[in-house]
């Protein structure tokens, strides 16, 4: 059994910094994607970072670029997410994603707000 948990979202104000961080129980390896993805009421969930094995293996969505990096603990079985520069256009439920073999495992999300 696959499970995840987010913790570090919270209030902040435009300009301003967060870190999200995933915490993986159960049995994942160093070759399975990780990654954030975030939902705003009424849209659609959307990739916000995905890194692979490595730091080497990244991938950002085009709205975060140059503002979130992607970070992963292999041997803690963690990703993070380092968020500057924050917008309201931020304002979502993050959650944390493994792809482990095909199979997609999601934390309960948490919420981020970004007050103008």
């Amino acid at each position: 059994q696959v499970q995840l948990v987010e913790s570090g979202g919270g209030l902040v104000q435009t300009g301003g910094s967060l870190r999200l961080s995933c915490t993986v129980s159960g049995s994942i390896y160093s070759i399975n994607p990780m990654g954030w993805y975030r939902q705003i009421p009424g849209h659609q969930r959307e990739m916000v970072a995905v890194i692979g094995s490595s730091s080497s293996i990244v991938e950002y969505a085009d709205f975060v670029k140059g503002r979130f990096t992607i970070s992963r603990d292999n041997a803690k079985k963690t990703v993070s997410l380092q968020m500057n520069s924050l917008t309201p256009e931020d304002t979502a439920v993050y959650y944390c994603n493994v792809d482990r073999f095909g199979s997609p495992y999601w934390g309960q999300g948490t919420q981020v707000t970004v007050s103008s």
